[in-house]
């Protein structure tokens, strides 16, 4: 003689298997939107990171020309807008735009810089994110156009 299962039988083995079945759903969700993808991300020391940097704007020379037609200064050849932001952003470097034409101050604005626009790239160091918002601004990541850029930076970089 063959019992029938009644509905509530069934009940507790449908709230697991739909328990299971949303845990694989975020679970997909996390790999689609990134989170597989931020584990697999190259990092480098900051140090690192701003002396490749350093090399293809000025091959690691602080007395260097302003670069793109007289827009961009110092051996970073960093533009005033980005001087701009990233003073608005931490004051306390004061200074003027000319003193980015000094190494070490020069290393203080793109570090706000980085804190104002890469703040997880920069903690990280993702040498990537970091220089493609060096080149292109704080959305410069996202661009084409800096991923020659990109290239030129990540050969200078440790193996």
């Amino acid at each position: 003689m063959m019992r029938r299962l009644r509905l509530h039988q069934l009940r507790p083995r449908s709230r697991r298997s739909a328990g299971t079945l949303g845990a694989l759903l975020l679970l997909l969700l996390w790999v689609a939107f990134g989170g597989e993808s931020r584990a697999a991300v190259d990092t480098w020391q900051r140090r690192d990171i701003l002396d490749a940097i350093l090399w293809v704007e000025s091959r690691g020379r602080d007395d260097v020309p302003d670069g793109d037609d007289g827009l961009a200064i110092g051996p970073y050849q960093i533009h005033r807008v980005y001087w701009l932001d990233a003073t608005e952003f931490d004051p306390a470097i004061g200074g003027s735009y000319r003193d980015c034409r000094r190494r070490t101050y020069a290393e203080r604005v793109i570090d706000a810089y980085m804190r104002r626009y890469a703040p997880d790239a920069w903690r990280i160091g993702d040498a990537q994110t970091i220089a493609r918002i060096h080149n292109g601004g704080p959305k410069g990541h996202t661009r084409q156009s800096t991923l020659d850029y990109w290239r030129r930076v990540r050969s200078r970089l440790p193996q």
